[in-house]
């Protein structure tokens, strides 16, 4: 009779003990799924802040490059690239700022990203004035490209 108590005893152990781990593993598995599901936004964000950071360094080169473009027309007699050398000159450090700020996803990047996309915008507004100029008008397409990757990259990360 000792011996039925004892296995009785043992057996009870073993039941309690394996609902235990079914249980534990059970709460654990919706955990683990959850987690996996917040990894991907995660990615995709941090994804975003690539694709935005090398985009505004893409156009902080061509506005840099346009603005000496612009300072050799001025050096020919053309005073009407002035205002365009100031524009893309400013709008170069606006995306640099926001290079920067995108490429460690700084809690400033939403503020910054808008104030890039309104750069953008103007810079790429004072080159289209001079259609006749292959170097203007790439800095135009350029900046507008950069002033919609900025919006949507300040959206995302305002939202986050």
């Amino acid at each position: 009779m000792k011996r039925f108590f004892t296995f009785v005893a043992v057996a009870l152990l073993c039941a309690t003990t394996g609902l235990a781990l079914v249980a534990t593993q059970a709460q654990e598995k919706p955990a683990a799924e959850a987690r996996g599901r917040l990894v991907a936004p995660n990615q995709q964000l941090a994804s975003m802040y690539d694709e935005s950071a090398k985009m505004c360094a893409e156009c902080m080169v061509c506005c840099e490059k346009t603005a000496f473009h612009c300072n050799g027309m001025i050096s020919a007699g053309k005073a009407e690239h002035v205002a365009a050398m100031k524009t893309a000159a400013d709008c170069a450090e606006c995306c640099k700022l926001c290079a920067t700020f995108c490429a460690r996803q700084s809690t400033m990047c939403p503020a910054s990203c808008e104030f890039c996309a309104k750069a953008c915008d103007e810079c790429a507004a004072a080159c289209e004035k001079f259609a006749d100029s292959t170097e203007m008008k790439a800095c135009a397409d350029t900046c507008k490209k950069c002033a919609a990757s900025c919006r949507a990259m300040g959206k995302m990360t305002a939202a986050k």
